[in-house]
């Protein structure tokens, strides 16, 4: 009789100390909701912000162009960054010439709405002409020296237009010294 007195109990003690660890535990639900409460979270405000600029047109021939950049954020109205470049005009039947290279780039926001910016550009620039009468191949070096402004639509998105002061008509690889743009931040 005495044995099972003993298993009893400890049947009993097994299936409190399984089924209730609360009653042993020496922490309690007001203590844990305390130190949650307690707990503050400090998010660090991101320094790096990936940009995209691109540009689609199909009129007079075929016209793409994707420029991914990186920008360091100096303070709320400062960016200073780099990025890549890479384009690709095409007249069906007659050229079509590559672009690939790399920009430098500063942003100055006087205002939440108002991006002005100043970029430096150097393209390798591989242009081919292909008709029944000519076939050749261009290649050089082509640099732009851009100073523009846009709007900010939201804080990841401006639109706006740039000046190339090195642009020379016939040279350059761009139709015209004033370029419109859209960027994308992420």
């Amino acid at each position: 009789m005495k044995k099972q007195q003993i298993i009893c109990k400890i049947i009993i003690y097994l299936c409190l100390f399984i089924g209730c660890p609360k009653i042993f535990s020496q922490t309690s639900k007001d203590s844990i909701t305390q130190k949650v409460a307690d707990t503050t979270v400090f998010k660090k405000p991101e320094k790096l912000k990936f940009g995209c600029g691109f540009g689609i047109n199909f009129v007079g021939g075929t016209n793409i162009n994707v420029s991914p950049n990186l920008t360091y954020i100096i303070s709320d109205k400062i960016e200073v960054g780099g990025g890549l470049q890479g384009s690709y005009a095409a007249i069906k039947n007659l050229q079509n010439t590559t672009t690939f290279g790399a920009n430098v780039l500063g942003r100055y926001n006087p205002v939440k709405k108002l991006t002005t910016l100043l970029e430096f550009s150097e393209l390798r620039v591989i242009t081919k002409i292909d008709t029944p009468t000519e076939k050749s191949t261009d290649s050089y070096w082509d640099s732009a020296l851009f100073a523009g402004a846009g709007y900010n639509i939201t804080s990841k998105i401006s639109v706006g237009a740039k000046y190339n002061f090195l642009y020379k008509e016939g040279r350059s690889v761009y139709t015209s010294p004033v370029i419109p743009f859209v960027n994308i931040s992420f």
